[in-house]
């Protein structure tokens, strides 16, 4: 599996995305895979998901997905949206490390609010419920694959840093 996902890692890069065309379910689609911090937040949610277990598992990825699509149909700018991506990389990434026990509504709240800012990015940046639609897909996709990721501590612990080097980059 890793022979896999690192490849793909190695091709994505921040705001790549953005010369992939802005309509269409392809380039909804695409957006999540090609933007580093966006991929690696995507994957992030996964792995956490998984680290905290039973209904977490479907919960957290799909209060994810829910809060994305808010998001992105919010018709007011939200403040700081690229600070909350690459805050969202850093911060889900050393929850999948640390994976402290917390009551369920807690990492759903967490994931839902990083969502509203990848949410309002992928909507401000793409048009068309097609776009919407491909964005959503590859987000609960992302999800699905740090689901079945082993090594997940270690793995979080690469997000993390992962988040520092984009953060000050």
């Amino acid at each position: 599996m890793l022979r896999l996902i690192v490849p793909l890692l190695l091709l994505a890069t921040p705001a790549s995305a953005h010369s992939l065309g802005s309509a269409g379910f392809a380039a909804g689609l695409a957006h999540p895979l090609f933007g580093l911090d966006h991929l690696l937040a995507m994957v992030a949610v996964g792995l956490w998901a998984g680290r905290i277990g039973g209904r977490a598992r479907w919960l957290v990825p799909s209060a994810f997905v829910a809060a994305m699509l808010i998001g992105s149909l919010l018709p007011v700018a939200l403040p700081s949206v690229e600070t909350g991506i690459l805050g969202s990389v850093l911060i889900l990434g050393l929850l999948v490390a640390w994976a402290p026990k917390l009551p369920l509504w807690v990492p759903a709240l967490v994931v839902g609010l990083f969502a509203l800012a990848h949410g309002h990015a992928h909507g401000a940046e793409l048009s068309g419920g097609a776009a919407t639609l491909g964005f959503l897909l590859a987000t609960a996709a992302l999800h699905g694959l740090g689901l079945m990721l082993p090594y997940a501590r270690w793995l979080g612990l690469g997000v993390a840093t992962a988040g520092l080097v984009l953060a000050v980059s």
